[in-house]
């Protein structure tokens, strides 16, 4: 039998036949071997109902033209896509006509399979299961221009996979800046057994209420102004930067409210409540799907105990709150004990100097319909809050916050295993995130701005030919290629994410497809313990390039000691590492992650914040090509043309502008 959602019903999609309404958020039966979804890409605007323009007050929607408030009925909240309450409609890609785009939840082991029409009019469009393995049907993760060719204007293309592993998930369109525009949502893989307690999915986002996503992505690159005045990036409390993207408010669910910066009072819009019941415990699903900015989320009065990342199980640790970057998944419980009333769920960005804020509301079943009045904790020497999940290792002093970083936390008993190295079959790379260069500043991955070849790679390997090559490319040097890595099948590989050299400066959240690692060890910069502020790169990597540190590109770095090299790191976790799909790669610092190359096809690897992803920091793994399946019959190709025509790369001047 199939169970599908239909948020939208599409005539000419239904085969009301096979199909079953499970409810209206997605979910599958856990009976079903098969689950089937449809869903449509299109446009729609910002605070309209219909072709009725609606503003917000008190946490409620009106139409424009109601004049008393307490004499109208509020308009519904489920009916309007009203992000942070602007009045002025924004463009978004809706899917199924809301944003985030409807939860898909399935049980593990079920085959999943989602018809996507693309009803944009001049764009095209795909889907990425963000992760999930696509182990066997590496032809359906969803990247344009490397797994499959993009849906044109009013194409539809019909995903099928295992939903594998079971945990916290989302969907999101892969293509340019798309992912921003409100083409993304939950993607729940459940074991197969009665849940042991009820659950709760938070999605949160950052937004700008002015400009569409193509034209956010082309002010970060050029610069921001307002008037004659230009515009600069925010820093965290480390020093560190964070790329040009005006702020206007943080969403949950799609809901926030804009502050008004120099009053500070907001507009009341809605914003996104969760329900629970005095004595119960309840597991809150947390999926960052921001352009750019990391959040720390907390709960006033509310311990969060974290139990898994990335949809694999930790030891629990309790927290004050932990910090979540884009692409980054977090699960964590709370016990109902408080007395029954409002409480504030709070999501605060590291930028220092603003009160940039996403809110939603806690609560308890038989409290009012009123806004929380409850104060964040206050950490004191004697009361310090732990904070999970840094992306530097120390809070100034006076705020008595203390930092666990990811590789502080232990994957559960019950996934403890660690890639082992067998002779012969182990390889190590060292891979630099980075902006390296002098005036133009390209992101990279050791220098090589990656360029999105003109087909699907994967399944049509022979058109395609954009390799990195010296003398283009070198220690020293930006050059602009295909960027590939080969790793052989059956290889346990390590990679040496680093953050260093001339181009360090902002952390960035690194996700893999195709894949899940353990983290098994993470080496921060150097910080004032007092202030927390950045002093200096981690000395245990060698940058190399024949010039002093600073100035370094670090495109082909080692180990400072040679004795370090084929594995022999010290103070690796290999008996409980924790596994990740997402991973912070901290300015001035490295991760080194493991995994087996067991799951053959082309993997994308990417920085997850949307500006330095579109600017080229990205290359693909290249994972035993020779055993990658053949794609289903009929499967789509796109071509230059005259098909078959290779391009060359040609020096230009990159048209790049130093992204702070």
């Amino acid at each position: 039998m199939l169970c599908g959602i239909l948020c939208v019903i599409v005539a000419n999609l239904i085969r009301s036949t096979a199909n079953e309404m499970v409810d209206g958020f997605g979910n599958c039966q856990m009976t079903n071997e098969t689950c089937e979804f449809y869903l449509e890409i299109e446009h729609k605007l910002t605070m309209m109902r219909d072709k009725d323009l609606v503003f917000p007050y008190e946490g409620k929607l009106y139409r424009y033209d109601v004049v008393n408030v307490t004499e109208a009925d509020p308009v519904p909240l489920d009916e309007v896509i009203s992000a942070d309450g602007w009045e002025e409609p924004r463009l978004v890609a809706a899917v199924n006509g809301k944003v985030p785009g409807p939860p898909i939840i399935v049980y593990q082991g079920q085959t999943v399979i989602v018809h996507v029409k693309n009803k944009l009019k001049s764009q095209t469009a795909t889907i990425h299961w963000h992760g999930l393995h696509q182990n066997g049907t590496p032809w359906m993760d969803g990247v344009p221009f490397v797994t499959q060719c993009p849906l044109h204007p009013g194409q539809i293309f019909t995903y099928k996979f295992k939903a594998e592993p079971k945990g916290t998930f989302w969907y999101h369109s892969h293509v340019g800046a798309q992912r921003s525009m409100g083409t993304f949502g939950a993607f729940i893989v459940r074991e197969k057994k009665v849940l042991e307690m009820e659950e709760h999915i938070l999605v949160i986002n950052d937004w700008n209420h002015d400009w569409d996503s193509d034209l956010a992505h082309m002010k970060m690159i050029y610069g921001i102004y307002e008037g004659r005045k230009k515009i600069s990036g925010t820093k965290s409390l480390d020093g560190a930067f964070f790329s040009l993207f005006k702020f206007h408010a943080g969403l949950v669910n799609g809901r926030g409210r804009y502050y008004d910066e120099k009053t500070g009072h907001h507009n009341g819009a809605p914003l996104e409540v969760f329900e629970v019941e005095q004595g119960k415990d309840y597991r809150f699903r947390v999926i960052a799907a921001g352009v750019l900015y990391p959040f720390r989320i907390s709960v006033d009065n509310h311990p969060l105990k974290i139990v898994a990342s990335d949809g694999y199980d930790l030891d629990l640790v309790e927290a004050e709150s932990f910090i979540i970057n884009p692409g980054e998944r977090f699960d964590f419980v709370i016990t109902a004990n408080q007395t029954v009333s409002n409480y504030w769920i709070r999501a605060l960005s590291l930028e220092i100097d603003k009160n940039h804020t996403a809110e939603a509301i806690l609560r308890y079943k038989g409290a009012s319909e009123q806004e929380p009045v409850t104060q964040q904790k206050n950490c004191t020497s004697s009361d310090l809050c732990i904070v999970i999940n840094c992306p530097f290792l120390h809070y100034p002093s006076h705020e008595f916050s203390v930092c666990k970083t990811f590789n502080d936390l232990k994957a559960a008993s019950s996934d403890n295993s660690t890639d082992p190295i067998e002779p012969g079959k182990f390889q190590e790379f060292f891979l630099n995130f980075a902006f390296p260069g002098t005036t133009f500043t390209p992101g990279s991955v050791n220098g090589r701005e990656f360029k999105v070849p003109s087909v699907s790679v994967m399944t049509q390997p022979n058109e395609w030919n954009y390799p990195c090559k010296e003398p283009e490319c070198g220690e020293q040097k930006i050059c602009t290629c295909t960027h590939a890595l080969d790793i052989a099948n059956g290889d346990t590989v390590q990679m040496v994410l680093t953050n260093m050299g001339k181009g360090r400066g902002w952390s960035h959240p690194v996700h893999l497809h195709g894949h899940s690692f353990h983290v098994v060890k993470m080496g921060y910069a150097n910080y004032n313990e007092t202030t927390g502020k950045f002093i200096g790169d981690n000395l245990d990597v060698d940058c190399r390039g024949d010039t002093v540190r600073d100035d370094s590109f670090c495109n082909n770095a080692t180990w400072s000691n040679v004795s370090w090299n084929d594995g022999n790191v010290p103070n690796l976790e290999l008996e409980h590492a924790p596994r990740k799909d997402t991973i912070i790669v901290p300015t001035g610092g490295y991760t080194v992650i493991r995994f087996q190359a067991d799951n053959p096809g082309l993997w994308y690897f990417h920085c997850h914040i949307e500006l330095h992803n579109l600017d080229g920091m990205v290359l693909m793994i290249n994972e035993s090509f020779a055993e990658v399946p053949d794609p289903p019959a009929n499967f789509p190709q796109c071509h230059n043309f005259p098909p078959g025509y290779i391009s060359e790369i040609k020096d230009m001047t990159h048209e790049h502008q130093d992204v702070q």
